[in-house]
């Protein structure tokens, strides 16, 4: 069951911190990303599952679509039995393996209906431009993954199951191009401004902090306290879309925490 609205656990009496919902960060996750694993059942090996490195392009509906040889083991086996999986993780996860997000699609792969190809073969060579060298060869073939159903993991703790529905009406967060920049901005330039949110927000005896991550909603900041490293989820005053609209509100909420 997919959560609505995923937020940051808080003391009883205080409301929960808004979060995207875990469908939202699925799709965000999917977006970012363009190569995978991909699981298929084995012909060679009944039952077991073979995993295969996957380029994937998404349509707008963010199912998988992937060109894939009449040759490669893993084509063999969708032809035999369409039933896979697809595995993605966090692309850059700084060092904390364990701790990145990645989720789990479990659908159907299956060749793509020659009245779809002129589509998919845009949408596919718009994320992999190498491919136009073998994308016409007659042994390569579109194959789609028809989505029923979505694991999302995002760290130590936070986890849960997504409907190909709700994942299907998500949309990858706004800011997902734009927040390394914003990160290394405000880790760079601003120090001083998240150890302010972090005093004051978070209530943490703050001796440094670090944005971590930052999407519509909100960010996360890693604390160095006397007690050592903690976490904090940060809501914005109001949702944004831009990075214009970001820096505005964290402007906001600076003069707000210094007032304060």
């Amino acid at each position: 069951m997919s959560n609505q609205h995923a937020s940051t656990a808080t003391p009883s009496d205080q409301p929960p911190i808004p979060e995207p919902s875990y469908a939202e960060r699925a799709r965000t996750l999917l977006y970012l990303s363009s190569v995978a694993t991909l699981s298929t059942l084995s012909r060679k090996q009944p039952g077991f599952p073979f995993g295969s490195l996957m380029p994937y392009a998404l349509d707008p509906q963010g199912s998988p679509l992937f060109l894939i040889s009449n040759m490669a083991m893993h084509t063999q086996n969708l032809k035999a039995d369409p039933r896979s999986s697809l595995f993605v993780s966090q692309p850059d996860p700084g060092g904390d393996v364990l701790g990145a997000a990645r989720v789990t699609l479990v659908g159907n792969a299956t060749p793509i209906p020659q009245t779809d190809i002129a589509e998919v073969r845009s949408l596919y060579l718009a994320h992999h431009p190498n491919s136009k060298y073998w994308v016409d060869f007659t042994d390569f073939s579109f194959f789609r993954m028809d989505l029923a159903d979505i694991y999302y993991v995002g760290g130590f703790g936070v986890m849960g199951w997504v409907t190909a529905s709700d994942y299907t009406l998500a949309q990858p967060d706004p800011l997902a191009d734009s927040a390394p920049g914003i990160l290394q901005h405000m880790n760079t330039d601003h120090g001083d401004a998240l150890l302010l949110f972090a005093r004051v927000h978070a209530k943490l005896d703050a001796l440094e902090a670090t944005m971590t991550s930052v999407d519509r909603l909100g960010f996360h900041i890693r604390v160095k306290t006397s007690e050592g490293f903690k976490g904090a989820r940060i809501p914005f005053l109001r949702a944004v879309s831009t990075p214009a609209e970001t820096r505005t509100i964290l402007v906001e909420m600076v003069r707000q925490a210094r007032q304060t």
